[in-house]
């Protein structure tokens, strides 16, 4: 109706130009929820697995499948550079020591992160994993000393409260995981970390995201065999059963297909859309997410729980909206200023 009076023609280029930018980001948007809460029900599945409790060798295998994702992409790139865009990726031992600080940190987040899955399950894992925001405050302000806003703390407030709330309901309901919440925690301080880590370590690696996931996974790689060894998942591993079982080998390697896409389609949505639009995709998948696990799983939340998952939503929906306006408004004084100088100057 707004358009109702400029020029047909124009119109019509302008529509057809609208619509293929409507659809192309409605496709990377479904494309994104399709990736994210595809891996976290298969993530899911492979972490239940009763007759294998090896979460670390899981985390180990998709580590490896990233890798060797990468050097299929890097491939593929020299031999289409026209059909396939990948930087050119060769291991530098001194870049892969430069990146070993956030490697820790990602080890940390990827690990913390399945663990709390595998003990709260995909319905609470939201809430389980809700204080990054809570944390990107908190150690944003104790390592780069950057304040916070008072509705971006109420924001806070809001998910702190969603979090005691839906611990107290799961409780209530007998379902909760002491052990699976201190994972949740333990993720979503990763998390932080690993966003703030990222910052500072990009340049390293010419500021390439796919440099830097190569670099970190196959530090991933090897810090991980240690650990296999000292948590015991290798007696473990001999005494499973299904290891010639190709179906479960294709799950996990699927598992690793997802745990690279989420990469790619993240980047994506945020190319084809703005961080924060992603931030809020971020937010609407999670709840969506969290009523198909009810679906799926036929179980019976009541109302406070329910309230929880909103507490939690609502409040990281408000906090990426407050902080946007910040930033907006932060990129707006510059030129307001320079307009007054202007115009005091008579120029």
């Amino acid at each position: 109706m707004a358009l109702a009076g400029a020029d047909s023609l124009d119109l019509d280029g302008k529509s057809d130009t609208f619509l293929l930018k409507a659809i192309k980001i409605g496709f990377v948007v479904v494309l994104y929820w399709f990736v994210s809460i595809t891996m976290v029900f298969l993530n899911n599945t492979l972490l239940g697995t009763r007759e294998l409790d090896a979460p670390l060798f899981v985390t180990f295998f998709q580590c490896l499948v990233t890798v060797a994702l990468c050097w299929c992409m890097n491939f593929l790139s020299r031999l289409r550079p026209g059909a396939v865009d990948f930087p050119s990726i060769k291991f530098d031992p001194k870049v892969s020591r430069e990146v070993l600080p956030l490697s820790i940190v990602f080890i940390g987040m990827i690990t913390f992160n399945n663990l709390c899955l595998k003990n709260l399950g995909v319905a609470f894992y939201t809430v389980g994993r809700s204080l990054s925001t809570v944390f990107n405050v908190l150690l944003s302000y104790v390592i780069l000393k950057q304040t916070t806003s008072f509705y971006a703390l109420l924001c806070c407030g809001v998910i702190l409260g969603g979090f005691w709330l839906g611990v107290d309901q799961e409780g209530a309901e007998g379902s909760l995981s002491w052990i699976g919440i201190f994972y949740g925690v333990l993720a979503s301080m990763c998390v932080s970390l690993n966003a703030i880590y990222t910052k500072k370590v990009l340049p390293v690696v010419d500021s390439s995201v796919w440099k830097l996931s190569y670099y970190n996974n196959i530090n991933a790689c090897i810090l991980f065999i240690p650990l296999i060894v000292v948590f015991g998942e290798v007696t473990k591993l001999y005494n499973f059963t299904r290891l010639d079982d190709w179906h479960y080998w294709g799950l996990m390697t699927l598992g690793g297909v997802f745990g690279f896409a989420i990469g790619y389609v993240t980047g994506l949505q945020i190319q084809c859309t703005s961080p924060l639009t992603h931030n809020v995709s971020g937010t609407a998948k999670a709840c969506a997410q969290t009523v198909l696990a009810v679906m799926y799983y036929a179980s019976i939340k009541s109302f406070l729980w329910w309230t929880s998952n909103a507490m939690v939503l609502g409040g990281s929906f408000a906090y990426t909206w407050v902080k946007g306006l910040e930033m907006k408004k932060t990129q707006q004084e510059p030129q307001l200023k320079n307009r007054d100088n202007k115009n005091d100057t008579g120029v």
